[in-house]
């Protein structure tokens, strides 16, 4: 929903960036992949077949995003991604420290925006259950 205001290159930076942050910690699950893709869906983009880990640049890619606005919604989507594996490793946490610093935004603002990830993470997950084709033998 948010990232269709990202402008074309913040978009593709914003993958480069999702696919580091769901490998910072070394496992990178089936959760985190089907929520990229999500991504590339939302942006109309294509996602990264083959990411080299080694020679991203962090400080690169977030010079790619200029207004607050744009640094907001990169933050806020991160926090879903970090959120939908139901664990927050302390690679990621400290990763998203560092990109709320760059970005100029407080720690405040970022423990609202993990909240709001947190949120939006779980209602993805029930959101997944009331669209599968067994959901009334679930319930029955």
């Amino acid at each position: 929903m948010l990232l269709m205001k990202l402008e074309a290159r913040e978009k593709f930076a914003f993958l480069q960036l999702a696919h580091y942050l769901a490998r910072v910690d070394s496992n990178f699950g089936n959760e985190e992949e089907e929520f990229i893709l999500e991504y590339c869906d939302e942006m109309g983009i294509e996602n990264i077949d083959n990411f080299d880990i080694e020679n991203f640049n962090l400080e690169a890619t977030l010079n790619n995003f200029k207004s607050q606005r744009s640094k907001k919604i990169v933050l806020l989507e991160l926090m879903i991604l970090v959120h939908i594996d139901n664990i927050f490793n302390i690679k990621e946490q400290i990763l998203v420290e560092k990109i709320s610093q760059i970005f100029g935004i407080g720690s405040k603002d970022l423990d609202d925006f993990s909240s709001w990830g947190k949120s939006v993470a779980k209602l993805y997950e029930i959101a997944k259950v009331y669209m599968n084709d067994n959901y009334e033998e679930l319930i029955s």
